[in-house]
């Protein structure tokens, strides 16, 4: 059976400045790559609960949308969108960040759980389904990194000068597979997404 192509892509983070920069907005920074690359503007849209953009292309159409609901409603605005235009669990791609990764890995998965994680969590309550694609965007995990921070404290604030640069790193290797992730073709997709980048030739 065929997989269908993703119709809606969400990306998850808390609005208002103050969290911007943050690394519980990974999501949000991926989103908006994506529509810079399909030349989409987000608006708000109430009825959606968040920012939104349609992008039209060679005849398939997507929804770009981050949520304004805050992380732990992120479930209202995607299931308002995807029960309007009756987009089913299946073809919604969720970006979001991940403790589970370090800085500069990211992984492309269907289904599976939470973690704990409450914009997922939200989500699947509101879609009555785990059935969604996740494409997780490594942040690290405080104890992994050697900090004495709770966990959320840690996703509240930004990376570190040195984890910046391998967020944005993993955030543009990973749009690369949005060609395939448009045209249903998973196994391409995850396998560009989750190649880890080759590290640096040392000098001799």
């Amino acid at each position: 059976m065929s997989t269908p192509p993703i119709r809606l892509v969400v990306g998850l983070g808390n609005p208002g400045p103050e969290y911007v920069d943050t690394r519980h907005n990974a999501g949000f920074w991926w989103v908006d790559g994506l529509a810079h690359d399909l030349s989409a503007t987000l608006k708000p849209e109430s009825k959606f609960h968040g920012l939104a953009a349609r992008s039209l292309r060679d005849g398939s159409e997507v929804w770009l949308l981050q949520p304004t609901t805050f992380m732990n409603r992120s479930g209202q605005a995607v299931a308002a969108l995807a029960r309007f235009y009756k987009i089913l669990p299946n073809e919604i791609l969720v970006v979001h960040d991940e403790l589970d990764l370090l800085p500069g890995e990211a992984k492309l998965k269907q289904g599976g759980g939470h973690a704990g994680h409450n914009g997922l969590k939200d989500i699947q309550a509101m879609l009555g389904s785990a059935d969604f694609w996740r494409l997780r965007l490594g942040v690290g995990h405080p104890r992994t990194l050697g900090l004495n921070q709770p966990v959320a404290d840690f996703v509240l604030h930004r990376p570190r000068k040195d984890e910046q640069p391998l967020i944005e790193d993993a955030i543009d290797r990973s749009l690369a597979a949005w060609k395939w992730l448009s045209s249903g073709d998973m196994v391409k997709a995850t396998m560009t997404v989750n190649t880890k980048p080759k590290p640096p030739r040392q000098a001799p």
